[in-house]
């Protein structure tokens, strides 16, 4: 029995191991690609991604935890899709809905974050304070959704300061304002059926944008990452409080939380 544990354990490493390998070849030809075509803020991130790639690495020997494969293979994943494949091949403009499948996977894995480092403590006998399963869950979605504001300030923060577009902008046809009322008594005005939108630079110059539309600037991509985020830490928080509730016979809630390397030896 034995045996067979450390057999599955090495194949399950041997699996993990190989995406790494593999990710990181791939990062390294796009770092190479981007250097003979001179995108110096791409090589940039194919160095800041091949970082990221061994922090779950770290954290497993930091925090002497082990880290299920299933978990270590999507961070890796995630890494990839959001900075290789997102930002460098543009996949957030060229693939529909990229940017909306991420965040809702990002509010999925902080939970399971989140979650893992509550239980891990309130399985420590260094802390007289016992959880209940519904506070644990509560605890992992409020990590979740931290993680994810945090995350739109940083958005906002690198657009406003670096001029990016990280968060990306929305074609709308209607628009609701009080800006519009000249009786300035809040009343909502409606701007609607919105086909296109005049520019008038301070030289008089105008130009038309031709979007069919007005361009919402972020506000919408914001709202819409942080409700997928909510998605995500609340399926994962759900899944959680199963397997606190029934103490870890939950399958695939398992393949997530991390384990301390000392109830493994136990």
């Amino acid at each position: 029995m034995k045996n067979q544990r450390k057999k599955k354990e090495w194949y399950t490493n041997k699996t993990t191991m190989a995406v790494y390998v593999v990710l990181r070849l791939l990062v390294i030809l796009t770092m190479v690609r981007c250097i003979f075509r001179r995108e110096f803020e791409s090589v940039f991130l194919c160095a800041f991604s091949l970082v990221l790639m061994i922090l779950p690495s770290i954290l497993q020997k930091t925090l002497k935890i082990t880290l299920p494969s299933t978990m270590e293979v999507i961070i890796l994943l995630f890494i990839f899709c959001a900075e290789i494949l997102g930002e460098i091949n543009s996949f957030y403009i060229k693939v529909e809905n990229w940017d909306t499948i991420l965040h809702t996977l990002n509010g999925f894995c902080c939970a399971a974050i989140g979650f893992s480092l509550v239980d891990m403590l309130n399985r420590s006998e260094r802390f007289s304070v016992k959880l209940s399963p519904l506070f644990l869950a509560i605890v992992a979605f409020c990590f979740s959704m931290t993680v994810g504001v945090l995350w739109e300030f940083f958005e906002f923060g690198s657009d406003l300061l670096v001029h990016t577009d990280m968060q990306k902008d929305t074609i709308v046809n209607t628009v609701y304002t009080v800006e519009l009322d000249e009786t300035r008594s809040n009343k909502v005005i409606a701007v609607d059926d919105i086909q296109d939108v005049i520019v008038v630079h301070s030289d008089g110059s105008q130009q038309s944008l031709g979007l069919g539309g007005y361009l919402d600037i972020g506000i919408a991509d914001t709202m819409k990452d942080l409700f997928v985020n909510f998605i995500g830490a609340v399926v994962f928080s759900i899944i959680g409080y199963i397997y606190v509730a029934s103490r870890g016979k939950g399958k695939f809630a398992s393949r997530f939380i991390p384990q301390v390397e000392m109830e493994q030896n136990a």
